[in-house]
């Protein structure tokens, strides 16, 4: 397993849609090193997900995992999921304003609505059917990475620019109450 550089906001890589992976490539053992690979990153870098895009390449593969997160401590913890080929559905038109952050986009943050409901199917790591609804502000992380497969960042999602912030200030002048919503969203939805 390696350690992979992380693409930054600019960068063609971010904003290309990612290629469907086939179950030959992802069977291989390449690939398998690959996922690998992006979740050692993510780990490494404290993230709650990362998508392929973000490590130069553009494959529609995720990892997502929060598991006592310090750059998300309120974030309900989600065990390890390796999405191929994700496709999100929105089940409600329920809409939650997350504040959110990003590996590609370090030390900044911004206001993302995303909704509360959805529906994700994907292929795991070994080619088997995901077929799941994420709720509440989990459902939010998973947007995001799918996001990434899309050529999109969070910065794309913001309807108010003015909420962009470093992400001192936001801890200095938002977090607070960001985290209250959270933790009511979180007790609401159980996720």
């Amino acid at each position: 397993m390696a350690i992979r550089k992380i693409a930054q906001i600019g960068h063609p890589v971010l904003r290309q849609r990612a290629r469907e992976v086939s179950l030959d490539e992802l069977a291989s053992a390449d690939f398998q090193r690959f996922i690998d690979d992006l979740v050692e990153t993510m780990r490494d870098a404290n993230g709650a997900g990362l998508a392929a895009t973000q490590v130069y390449e553009p494959v529609r593969v995720c990892a997502i995992e929060v598991n006592n997160n310090p750059r998300y401590p309120y974030k309900p913890k989600v065990p390890l999921t390796v999405l191929v080929n994700p496709v999100i559905e929105l089940r409600t038109d329920e809409r939650f304003d997350n504040y959110e952050g990003c590996l590609s986009v370090p030390g900044f943050r911004g206001v993302a609505p995303r909704a509360t409901e959805i529906r994700v199917t994907a292929l795991d790591r070994h080619g088997a059917p995901i077929d799941r609804v994420v709720r509440g502000l989990t459902a939010g992380t998973f947007q995001h990475e799918v996001d990434h497969l899309d050529g999109l960042l969070f910065v794309d999602r913001m309807v108010d620019p003015k909420t962009f912030t470093t992400w001192g200030e936001f801890e200095r002048y938002h977090q607070a109450a960001f985290v209250e919503r959270a933790k009511a969203l979180v007790a609401r939805f159980g996720e």
